[in-house]
């Protein structure tokens, strides 16, 4: 509905005179529409002085979305100097002016040209101002007033989201707070109600209600259980006009899921759950699976399974599969049928996450009986003992049994059995095996110094089913028996000097023994009777496993006797007493009062500094590497000047050019094609060659393809089939290259050998229909001509 406005304007001028406001229409709430006019005034006596001039004003209030046809009307501006006679002018600037506003510049009317949205510019600011139309001149200082705009209910209410989504936990109390929805109204909420919204439920009762004045979603019903209905949907209205009849209102869908609370206990299917299970199933392989329902989801379905009793309790074992929530019965010892064929366990179900709300509900577990039963298979032999440590001595006579392993048949028919020896274990056969008993025996032997245990394997395998078989180690320790004699710990050679003193010691020596004492050994040493009594040197035993060397007289002469070799016997405790013979070697040498040695007969002994032999070998292998190396060098450059087969430019064969470099063989398609020989048109000028780096990368302009040339082409076949059967050609890639003029020409053979003997006979008229290149030979042979006939 419009609603029609009357505004004042004061407009004052300067002192002595005041200026006054002139209403021309009061405010009228009801039709006809009565004018509303702005009423400008003032004082244009040229005797006075002009002072500053202002205006005041009431708003323009004009209603949004008008719909008429014609330009909607808003108001007039009047001025007290216009007369009438249309000397004055009204201006307006401002928001809109000229686009939204205009203004009849003779009368002052305002007019709306358009249809305004208070939700878009609520408010519209302007500037009047009247002129003189011919000076142009203001008559009225510019002021501003306002157009303000009414709201009309042109907006339904919109909510903040198209879809809200919430949940809630099951089973919750009427009034649980679920979700708080928003809607907001674009009209002006300082006018009437077209902004106040009222919220209401239009889906989703008797499950759900909605506060109308905040859009609080609570619950209304009691204990919704998910696993009877998980998701809802609830629709949400929003009404502005405070829910009254003709209101705009707008929806929102709520989706609401209600989560998982464990209220649910586990349930087994089935009371009872049998299974089978082989005798020579592994240890922890599973026998089979069981799995307790729960309508619950996530942790509130997780199970834990349990074994509570049974005469099976300690034989298996049950873990629980976390992705499918199922029990896994597994064997934790060894099953034999023929000791218990069958078990009964009781195996429960419980929940991990319990809920103490809920245990009103009952308890939140469940047990049933499983029954495992044992199936009998064919076993393979199984051994006494999971392995046989036993011990021979060394010296232990050949096919002598060292020992005996056992096993038999664990099933009911009691299969024989056969044993052997797995030979991978070993190799050299020094044990054997009685197949029948399973004593072991020795087939070789047996050195405790050499090998001190050996770790062989047994198999016993049924003689009817020989695949039934099971393996056994065998650890064989050889004993050691007093069969070495002891020796020197190093090869004695020492020296005494010329003018040695008697009994001065000039060497300790020490012995060593392969074999084992437990006591530890004890050795002796003495001269050997024959050199006893006429040796120049004595042996005295220190009894600690060492003797010393003494001079026997006060000098030597190396001149005499440069060398002596001194036979000592050692001897050990052990039963049998087992002795050796070693040789000392003394040197006799000349040495100065220290006694320190300055030259002996053998120069290797003489000078330390000389070469030794290890030094010596080193030196020939450099010489023999040196002459390989030289002779392998000279044999490389012989095999570099041989000649190749062609070396002469000046070869009699037609034009062939060596290169020294082979071609790529039968493979190579693309160093020379001599196809392009045989078919001239074929030739691709832009095919680059893979054994050379290219010259250019710009591509060759391909040229025109020449025409057939038959006598060409029976020219090159000719010359290929004559160097195909030469068998003087060389055996590497070749290339041939030959001149040949061609037959056919239209100005045939140009020598003189083929003329004729008379040259009256010729006539070279034709000549001069050649052309310019011809023109020479023309002359040559055309005055003659001329000459000869006159």
């Amino acid at each position: 509905m419009r609603t029609y406005h009357c505004f004042w304007l004061l407009f004052w001028a300067g002192q002595p005179h005041q200026s006054f406001l002139t209403p021309l229409s009061k405010r009228t709430s009801g039709f006809p529409e009565k004018e509303k006019v702005l009423v400008l005034s003032g004082n244009n006596r040229q005797d006075l002085h002009r002072s500053k001039r202002s205006w005041m004003w009431n708003q323009f209030f004009l209603l949004e979305e008008y719909t008429g046809t014609d330009y909607q009307y808003v108001g007039k501006l009047h001025s007290d100097q216009d007369k009438g006679d249309g000397s004055l002018k009204y201006i307006l600037s401002g928001d809109g002016a000229g686009d939204l506003f205009i203004i009849n510049e003779n009368t002052g009317d305002i007019q709306a040209t358009k249809r305004l949205d208070r939700e878009e510019k609520p408010v519209y600011i302007l500037r009047a101002q009247a002129i003189n139309r011919r000076t142009g001149r203001p008559v009225e200082p510019e002021s501003e007033f306002i157009i303000k705009i009414h709201d009309i209910n042109d907006n339904e209410p919109m909510f903040t989201k198209d879809v809200y989504n919430a949940s809630i936990p099951e089973m919750s109390d009427v009034g649980t707070f679920v979700v708080q929805v928003t809607a907001t109204d674009a009209d002006d909420p300082t006018y009437g109600n077209s902004a106040k919204v009222v919220y209401s439920i239009l889906q989703g009762q008797p499950y759900f209600s909605v506060e109308s004045e905040t859009g609080i979603i609570k619950t209304a019903l009691l204990n919704m259980d998910r696993e009877n209905r998980e998701q809802y949907q609830v629709v949400i209205q929003a009404k502005d006009m405070g829910g009254q009849m003709g209101g705009l209102s707008g929806t929102t869908t709520v989706n609401i899921t209600l989560t998982d609370v464990n209220d649910n206990p586990p349930r087994f299917p089935q009371s009872t759950y049998q299974f089978r299970a082989p005798e020579s199933t592994p240890l922890d392989s599973p026998v089979g699976r069981i799995k307790a329902n729960d309508a619950d989801v996530d942790e509130n379905a997780e199970i834990e399974y349990s074994i509570t009793e049974g005469d099976g309790y300690d034989m298996f074992g049950i873990t629980t599969d976390k992705d499918t929530q199922e029990g896994i019965i597994t064997v934790k010892k060894a099953l034999d049928f023929e000791s218990k064929n069958l078990y009964i366990l009781k195996v429960e179900a419980t929940n991990t996450h319990v809920d103490p709300r809920f245990l009103y509900l009952g308890p939140f577990k469940d047990s049933a009986t499983v029954r495992i039963q044992v199936e009998d298979v064919d076993e393979p032999p199984m051994f006494s003992r999971p392995a046989y440590i036993m011990e021979v001595k060394e010296d232990v006579p050949l096919n002598s049994v060292i020992g005996t392993v056992t096993a038999q048949d664990p099933d009911a028919a009691k299969n024989p059995v056969k044993y052997s020896v797995d030979r991978h274990t070993d190799m050299d056969r020094v044990f054997n095996i009685n197949s029948g008993n399973g004593s072991i025996f020795t087939s070789k032997p047996l050195d405790r110094e050499t090998l001190l245990w050996h770790n062989i394997t047994v198999i016993a395998a049924e003689i009817n089913n020989p695949k039934q078989s099971s393996r056994v180690p065998v650890f064989i320790k050889v004993l050691d028996v007093n069969d070495n004699a002891p020796e020197f710990a190093m090869f004695y050679e020492t020296f005494v000097c010329e003018n040695a003193k008697a009994e001065q010691l000039i060497q300790t020596l020490s012995a060593v023994d392969k074999d084992d004492s437990y006591n530890g050994h004890q050795f002796s040493f003495s001269l050997a009777p024959e050199a006893a009594s006429s040796s120049n040197f004595t042996l005295q035993d220190n009894r600690d496993n060492t003797a010393g060397i003494f001079t026997r007289k006060t000098r030597y002469n190396r001149h005499e006797t440069s060398t002596y070799f001194l036979p000592v016997v050692i001897s050990d405790n052990d039963y049998p007493i087992q002795s050796s013979t070693e040789t000392v070697t003394i040197r006799v040498c000349a040495c100065d009062h220290r006694g320190k040695m300055l030259s002996c007969n053998a120069e290797a002994l003489i000078h330390p500094t000389g070469l030794s032999t290890g030094a010596l070998i080193a030196i020939l292998l450099c010489i023999i590497i040196l002459l390989v190396t030289v002779v392998l060098f000279a044999a490389l450059r012989r095999q570099r000047k041989k000649e190749p087969l062609i070396i002469s430019k000046e070869d009699i064969r037609d034009n062939i050019v060596s290169y020294n470099d082979e071609g790529g063989g039968e493979e190579d398609t693309q160093a020379f094609d001599i196809g392009t020989l045989r078919n001239p048109e074929a030739i691709d000028d832009n095919k680059l060659r893979r054994d050379i780096v290219p010259e250019t990368l710009f591509m060759p302009r391909r040229t025109a393809t020449a025409r057939d040339n038959t006598d060409v082409r029976d020219f090159i076949n000719q010359r290929l089939k004559e160097n195909d059967t030469d068998p003087t050609a060389p055996p590497y890639d070749s290339l041939a290259t030959y001149a040949y003029e061609g037959n056919g020409s239209v100005a045939e053979s140009l020598s003189s050998l083929e003329s004729v003997t008379t040259d009256g006979d010729q006539d070279y008229d034709y000549l001069s229909d050649w052309g310019p290149r011809f023109k020479k030979l023309a002359d040559m042979y055309g005055p003659m001509d001329s000459d000869k006939d006159s």
